[in-house]
C-alpha cells in the first residue's frame, strides 16, 4: 500500500483551529472518514491554520483523492453552515512516499510542526497531533528530520548572496 503525506490549508489562512472546540471536532471528522475510506492514519496534526497528516491506504481500492474530497466537503459544509464561510483552500499538497523507512522521519516532522511554530515546547503537548496506529509519545524523534520537497526544492533554488 502506499504512504502519503498530505497538507490541507484553511482558506486564506484562516486561524480556524486556534480554538480547542473546533481543533477537537477536526480530529473526530479526521478520525471517522479515514475509517470510512480505509486510510490508516499513522501520524495527524492539527495547526491553527492548516492539517498535515501521514496516510496509508489499508487496500487497493483506497483513493487519496477521494477520501481528502470527502474530508474537505463534510468538514467544510459543516463549518459552513456554523460560520458562513468557506473552510478550505480549493487545492492541497500530497507527496507519495518512496521509502516506508521514511515513515517514522514525516510523522516526526509533522508532530514537531507546533514545536517549530513556538505553539508549544514539546510535540507530546500539542493537543491535535497525534497518531491512530502508532504510541507515537513513547517514540524518539529521529536525528534527520525530514522536510518536504517543496521546502528542499525552494532551498536549493533561491539565490545565495555573498
Amino acid at each position: 500500500m502506499r504512504l502519503y503525506f498530505v497538507t490541507i490549508c484553511t482558506e486564506k489562512r484562516h486561524p480556524v483551529f486556534a480554538k480547542e472546540p473546533v481543533g477537537k471536532w477536526m480530529v473526530a471528522w479526521l478520525i471517522r472518514l479515514a475509517a470510512r475510506h480505509g486510510f490508516a492514519v499513522h501520524a495527524y496534526c492539527v495547526m491553527p491554520d492548516h492539517v498535515h497528516l501521514l496516510l496509508e491506504g489499508l487496500n487497493e481500492g483506497c483513493d487519496l483523492a477521494r477520501f481528502v474530497s470527502a474530508f474537505k466537503q463534510h468538514t467544510g459544509f459543516a463549518y459552513q453552515q456554523k460560520v458562513g464561510r468557506r473552510l478550505w483552500q480549493t487545492v492541497y499538497y500530497d507527496h507519495v512516499l518512496r521509502k516506508t523507512e521514511e515513515m517514522n522521519r514525516v510523522a516526526w516532522y509533522i508532530w514537531m510542526n507546533p514545536v517549530r511554530k513556538g505553539l508549544c515546547s514539546a510535540p507530546q503537548e500539542h493537543p491535535f497531533s497525534g497518531s491512530l496506529t502508532l504510541d507515537w509519545k513513547q517514540r524518539g524523534a529521529p536525528s534527520d528530520l525530514w522536510s518536504p520537497p517543496w521546502k528542499s526544492n525552494a532551498s536549493k533554488s533561491k539565490p545565495v548572496t555573498p
